[in-house]
């Protein structure tokens, strides 16, 4: 009798006939599905086990030591920033990329030599396909590595990094554009054959691309799903730049479509392409995270609510109890003002993602984020401290939004503690979010914060962040009685434009518009809230879009506060907003 030893080799040798009657491409989907449902070290195991069979699962490996160092699943490389563990990921990823490049010659070589001598067509179709696939997994695999390069913050990599993503771009257009004439091909050759064959009951449910070309229609389905996920996510990403950085963009050769961007996520994620499941979150993270944070569809913060909540319906039976799919719930939940509904979905993903560190950070700071809108200022500053911590994204962000939580709560004396360690932790000294931490936190630290300005810091972040609508009414009138107690003649701007965007969100538009103005009209603030006159205009001029009669004159306040004002804390950020409301404009209003 076969003692445990014998049994688990005899076993694994089972396992690895079966996979070897499988695919590449669905046991790379089966890795990727595996990953998503909470099982990231079995869908490793897998990856690494099989890396050598095929470019594919090559790539699947690397891809997941892109997303962890091999030693440990809890620390994230991209979100540690730790060199060792990003070393280790890059070279993952140029082990991949060699493998691939490798015998590109002798494919190419390998498909005249056999057109030539066979016409095998057949083989020959196979070798296409083949050759497609390396090119988009070389592709894939810059774009990662250019992603490693710009987390180093440094001048060098950014230049190395956008050189970088050039290559990626080049490879996706070139294989977007060959594997789309290959399938028009594919689908004239299907029609005439099916034509001729009509009669021809016994052939009829032949595939008939397969006999002419050798690339079957399936094959090429799925080479555009994989293509279609790079290639979108550069339309998506690009079509969000800032204006004034799309000169620079465009020397780089990129485009920017986001509605192309959208559709080709759409088709990647329909596929049975290993990275269906991840264009699936790349559409949420757009719908539920980057569409309301950048007010993509004017001021509207519940655009795009329906797509998202179609594709959870949809994907529910596949990714039941998946962290990423319930975190995205919650995001949904948040948007559409259910709190304590999301909560508990933000809840629910923090258990199940007991040993993937990162997605417990996300989680942990949406929880922070709903404790802050419910109010609940001594469970928001738990979050974020846990967070100051443990994750090392941005400690000094972390920080300062455990500090303002634990101000409000009352705890005045822990806040001052905390806001000390601000200036010890920021480190970033050309990141946004910390300067504006860093100021933030030094002006409450030296006037002796009180527990009103600590809320009148929460209420801040609540509005950049885009937040505010998301507050019940009872909490907002809450937060606009404390608001207007506050009498200090430095934050007079600040605290007329956050009244406007409650007044806003109340529905009371005069009162957002007399609040809008008056914010407008603060110089005594300028030096300390530098921001409040732009977002003032852009605000004033979002609300006056809405009417016809007083639509040019809120195209003149959104271009005065896109032209006069610079240097600006969060000035991308209202470029981008600008940006949309104009060209939404366009679409409605021909100019």
């Amino acid at each position: 009798m076969a003692g445990p030893e014998e049994q688990q080799q005899q076993q694994q040798r089972v396992e690895e006939e079966r996979a070897e009657n499988i695919e590449d491409a669905e046991l790379a989907f089966q890795g990727i599905n595996m990953l998503l449902n909470n099982g990231f070290k079995e869908s490793d195991e897998l990856f690494r086990r099989y890396r050598t069979q095929s470019p594919l699962m090559s790539f699947g490996a690397s891809f997941v030591s892109f997303l962890s160092e091999k030693r440990s699943q809890a620390e994230n490389a991209m979100m540690t920033f730790e060199e060792e563990k990003m070393q280790m990921a890059c070279d993952d990823l140029r082990t991949t990329e060699k493998l691939c490049e490798s015998d590109n010659t002798g494919v190419i070589e390998t498909i005249r030599n056999k057109i030539k001598k066979s016409m095998d067509s057949q083989r020959s179709g196979m070798a296409v396909v083949d050759r497609l696939q390396r090119q988009i997994i070389v592709a894939d695999c810059q774009v990662y590595l250019a992603v490693l390069s710009f987390v180093k913050q440094e001048l060098s990599a950014y230049i190395k990094g956008g050189w970088i993503l050039r290559k990626a771009w080049k490879m996706y257009n070139k294989c977007y554009s060959d594997i789309s004439q290959l399938q028009e091909s594919c689908r004239r050759r299907s029609s005439s054959q099916q034509g001729e064959l009509a009669s021809d009951q016994a052939n009829h449910n032949t595939d008939v691309a397969e006999g002419s070309g050798g690339v079957t229609e399936e094959a090429l389905g799925r080479l555009k799903g994989s293509v279609s996920f790079g290639y979108g996510l550069f339309h998506l990403c690009i079509s969000m730049v800032p204006p004034h950085l799309l000169k620079i963009v465009n020397l780089l050769g990129f485009p920017g479509d986001r509605h192309q961007g959208l559709a080709s996520l759409a088709y990647a994620s329909e596929s049975k392409d290993m990275k269906a499941p991840l264009a699936t979150l790349a559409l949420l993270w757009y719908h539920t995270v980057v569409q309301p944070f950048f007010a993509l569809d004017g001021s509207d913060s519940r655009a795009g609510l329906m797509e998202a909540k179609a594709i959870l319906q949809k994907k529910a039976v596949i990714y039941p109890n998946s962290s990423l799919f319930i975190f995205f719930r919650g995001r949904v939940q948040r948007l559409e003002c259910q709190i304590n509904s999301a909560l508990a979905s933000f809840h629910d993903a923090l258990e199940f993602a007991s040993d993937q560190r990162e997605i417990q950070h996300v989680c942990l700071y949406e929880i922070g984020w709903c404790s802050m809108i419910e109010m609940n200022f001594e469970d928001a500053y738990k979050a974020f401290e846990r967070l100051k911590n443990e994750s090392r994204w941005s400690q000094c962000y972390y920080a300062y939004l455990t500090g303002v939580c634990q101000g409000a709560s009352g705890d005045l004396e822990g806040a001052k503690a905390i806001f000390k360690d601000v200036h010890k932790l920021f480190k970033r000294k050309n990141n946004q979010i910390e300067q504006f931490a860093f100021k933030r936190a030094e002006r409450l630290r030296k006037m002796s914060a009180t527990q009103e300005l600590c809320i009148l810091g929460v209420v801040e972040v609540l509005y950049l962040w885009k937040a505010l609508p998301n507050c019940s009414s009872s909490k907002l009138q809450l937060m606009s009685q404390v608001l207007q107690g506050l009498d200090d003649p430095s934050c007079q701007g600040l605290k007329h434009l956050l009244l406007g965007a409650i007044q806003k969100c109340l529905g009371n538009i005069k009162d957002a518009i007399q609040s809008y103005q008056m914010a407008a009209r603060d110089e005594l603030g300028r030096q300390t809230n530098s921001y409040v006159q732009p977002y003032s205009y852009y605000e004033l001029g979002c609300v006056l879009l809405a009417k016809p009669e007083t639509l040019n004159k809120g195209r003149s306040l959104l271009l005065q506060a896109k032209e006069n004002y610079a240097g600006y804390d969060f000035e991308n950020r209202l470029h981008v907003r600008i940006h949309s409301a104009l060209a939404s404009l366009k679409d409605v209003v021909p100019q």
